[in-house]
């Protein structure tokens, strides 16, 4: 045990912060000492996934915990670069904090933004400024290739609108979902591999362009999609064994009609 470590009835921030230095001390967890960023971003994004989970459960008890996980992972990376003699989380309050006020002008400042939309606008156009983007483009490729690939092809989309370039309706997104579908049909025809590939993702974007006119989340909506067929396919499974049906040696038609049933369950 580590000594002169003061037991309490309730923990806060600064107390966080020491518990995470003593792990990662010279008498500290083997296993904390020896972790670096590479070792623990995976960790960072299970968290935040987690905290996503608690939400969409509506558990608040949980959602609680997994946003104090998130927390440690802000300290614990924090930790690692003052160990480095680079910053501190308080260097990382500090930058945050500066954000939040530059980018507020219309509440720190004089500025005016009566709607969301208007603070949307000014906030890109600070952004924009402050990382010294000086065309769209430039903003397009400041989105974070690590993105999932529909979340990133949504926020690259969003910029290309934003600079003027986008449908006039969703009609016209729709078109182009077309479009890129019978491309990939004559790729898949002509068997040619690395063209079925590249039209694949045009389909992919194409789909992203119209559920961004539609206003619905992409991400969101095939994560729906999985969930259902999940569902689905476990009723399929249910029927398959009430009747004594082997899905592995059953033909499609036998399949598709079970789905069909699935479906009304």
């Amino acid at each position: 045990m580590i000594k002169d470590f003061s037991f309490k009835q309730s923990y806060g921030f600064n107390d966080l912060i020491n518990i995470m230095q003593l792990l990662r001390s010279k008498d500290g967890c083997p296993w904390d000492k020896e972790q670096t960023h590479q070792s623990i971003k995976k960790n960072f994004i299970e968290e935040t996934y987690e905290v996503i989970e608690a939400i969409n459960k509506n558990d608040i008890d949980l959602l609680k915990e997994e946003l104090g996980d998130v927390l440690l992972q802000v300290v614990f990376h924090s930790q690692i670069e003052y160990e480095q003699g680079n910053f501190n989380v308080n260097d990382v309050c500090d930058g945050i904090c500066k954000k939040l006020i530059q980018r507020h002008p219309h509440i720190f400042g004089n500025e005016k933004a009566s709607d969301t939309h208007t603070v949307l606008k000014n906030w890109d156009e600070i952004k924009r400024i402050s990382k010294g983007q000086k065309n769209s483009s430039e903003s397009m490729i400041s989105v974070p290739k690590e993105l999932p690939a529909l979340m990133r092809s949504t926020k690259v989309q969003q910029k290309a609108s934003k600079a003027g370039f986008d449908w006039d309706s969703v009609d016209g997104a729709f078109d182009k979902l077309i479009e890129e579908i019978n491309e990939l049909k004559s790729a898949i025809n002509k068997k040619d591999e690395d063209n079925c590939f590249e039209e694949l993702g045009d389909v992919l974007f194409s789909a992203v362009n119209v559920s961004r006119f539609l206003d619905c989340d992409a991400e969101e909506a095939l994560s729906a999609s999985c969930n259902k067929f999940i569902e689905r396919f476990t009723n399929v499974e249910k029927l398959a064994k009430k009747r004594n049906i082997d899905i592995e040696k059953s033909s499609i038609d036998i399949l598709d009609k079970l789905w069909d049933e699935a479906k009304l369950i």
